[in-house]
């Protein structure tokens, strides 16, 4: 070429440049410098998570990633990487707190959804995808399935053998003389069935249950105001938070409850407050 016809060149590209936006970009390594022409984009940028897989370099790269949870590992973090798994919908169980099997396989599968390396555990780079494709659980996203911690207990709890139920941390404490013998998570009656707050006593117990009212199956139960009674409840066991009773104290751990039934007595004290 020319050196005329160069300099036309030159001039051509640097006309797209300033009507195009265009860009040049390196070499080819011949001492030519190779024009490409970027122009600008018609597509508006989407705002939703990205949730096709990742191309080949990204695995590559995250597979040295530093691990934050794996299998064996528990606490409050294990608790919210389970709750945001089950809002992308890998995890459908708990959260229980504990990086278990269940865990590991719904990271595993997360992972080769999006072309990360399929390790089963959390490392930076998928926790990163996760709490971009997520919402920050709130408490009882966190404790869906109980497992919170108990409050105080009332003051009215301190004397005698107590039920004390607390509303506000959905717990009950056996009580006895002021010493807590067990705790467990309880689930309480919807809006318009709500349990009754006060003082009770237990005034009757039927180890297998059936509610002819609700046509539904209520174990161990501890009658203490009418028709409401501390209870198991398959239902709870089941859904968690989920639902609610119709006014009974549910309570989703099968063996605690049969524990706790085999101790209480008719007579005694049932506390429920918030």
């Amino acid at each position: 070429m020319g050196r005329a016809s160069a300099t036309a060149a030159a001039a051509v590209v640097a006309g797209l440049v300033a009507v195009c936006g265009c860009t040049v970009q390196g070499t080819d390594g011949k001492g030519n410098s190779p024009v490409h022409i970027e122009l600008p984009s018609t597509k508006s940028p989407s705002t939703k998570a990205d949730d096709r897989p990742s191309p080949t370099p990204t695995a590559t790269a995250t597979a040295g990633a530093p691990v934050l949870w794996r299998r064996g590992d528990s606490g409050r973090d294990v608790r919210e990487l389970q709750a945001r798994l089950r809002q992308v919908q890998w995890l459908f169980d708990g959260p229980t707190g504990t990086y278990d099997d269940l865990t590991e396989d719904a990271v595993r599968g997360f992972q080769g959804k999006r072309g990360l390396p399929k390790t089963g555990e959390t490392d930076t780079v998928t926790w990163q995808r996760l709490t971009k494709m997520t919402h920050e659980p709130g408490k009882w996203d966190l404790y869906l399935m109980g497992g919170q911690p108990a409050g105080a207990p009332d003051p009215r709890c301190l004397t005698g053998r107590v039920l004390c139920i607390d509303k506000t941390t959905r717990t009950l404490r056996w009580m006895i003389d002021g010493r807590t013998v067990s705790e467990m998570s309880v689930r309480f009656g919807a809006t318009g069935t709500p349990t009754r707050e006060g003082v009770f006593h237990v005034y009757w117990k039927s180890r297998h249950h059936w509610s002819t009212l609700y046509d539904s199956s209520m174990p161990y139960a501890m009658f203490f105001s009418g028709g409401q009674a501390v209870h198991f409840s398959y239902d709870f066991s089941a859904r968690g938070y989920s639902g609610a009773s119709h006014g009974c104290v549910n309570v989703r751990d099968e063996a605690a409850i049969a524990d706790l039934y085999a101790q209480v007595r008719n007579g005694d004290k049932v506390v429920v407050y918030w």
